[in-house]
Formats: structure tokens, C-alpha cells, sequence
């Protein structure tokens, strides 16, 4: 008898919590969604290391071309009427295709 009415008793808590089950899954829920938005908020308005930044900038080489390809390209360019026009289309309008 003792163990079907301790059964019994802990069914009626179990079914009187439901409610507050409820309630308390809804609160976790909007605690979770509000972590989220204040971290969103903060990722977004954040500003990189200016200490990276720089070291990152430091790392960018320009690039180097040879002399010697430059002298080609103009000694091909002077030979061929072709080749100057599509150079003068392309300082024109350099973004054309």
C-alpha cells in the first residue's frame, strides 16, 4: 500500500507540474533568444584589432613585375596595330569584357 500511494502522489506532482514545465521551457526559450540577439548585437558592432589590422597590412606586398617583360610588351605593342588598339580599348574602358 505504501508504494501505490507513493506512486499516486508522485503522479499528482508530476501532473500539477506541467504548468510550471510549461512556463519554465518558455523562460529557457526566451533566455536563449536573447543571448543570441545580444551576441548578434555584439559581433556586429565589433572592430577588428587595429594591432592585426596593421600586422596584416604589413604582410601585402606589391606585386613586382621585370623590366625585361615590360620592354616586351611595349616592343609587341609598337609591332602590332592590333595589340596598341586593344591596349588603348582596355585603358579606356578597362572594367569592359
Amino acid at each position: 500500500m505504501n508504494i501505490k500511494s507513493s506512486q499516486d502522489q508522485l503522479r499528482q506532482v508530476w501532473q500539477s507540474t506541467l504548468r510550471l514545465r510549461i512556463l519554465l521551457f518558455l523562460a529557457v526559450l526566451t533566455i536563449l533568444y536573447a543571448f543570441i540577439a545580444w551576441r548578434i548585437n555584439t559581433l556586429v558592432n565589433a572592430e577588428p584589432d587595429r594591432a592585426i589590422v596593421e600586422a596584416k597590412m604589413h604582410k601585402t606586398t606589391t606585386p613586382v613585375v621585370d623590366k625585361s617583360i615590360v620592354d616586351k610588351i611595349r616592343q609587341l605593342e609598337d609591332n602590332s596595330v592590333d595589340v596598341r588598339t586593344l591596349f588603348n580599348e582596355a585603358r579606356q574602358n578597362p572594367f569592359r569584357e
